[in-house]
């Protein structure tokens, strides 16, 4: 099975939320409403490259996250 590195979730326990799920390392699980990180891996290297790796995948999960949202509003017109 082929699974993407980013996927949107949802829950109905959470209904006003909306999580960007990043599944290759570091994994996280990110809740776009509240702008909050949840780490599923332990991070492990320099505190610099982590920095910059980070800035980068959370750069990747917005965009990932603002292309879905333009094509889930050009289905619903």
């Amino acid at each position: 099975m082929q699974v993407p590195h980013f996927l949107l979730a949802d829950n109905t326990d959470l209904p006003d939320e909306v999580f960007i799920v990043h599944t290759q390392y570091p994994r996280f699980i990110w809740s776009v409403n509240h702008d909050e990180l949840e780490w599923l891996d332990e991070l492990e290297g320099e505190e610099e490259d982590l920095v910059n790796e980070i800035a980068d995948l959370l750069d990747c999960a917005e965009a990932f996250y603002e292309r879905e949202m333009k094509r889930h509003e050009a289905e619903l017109i």
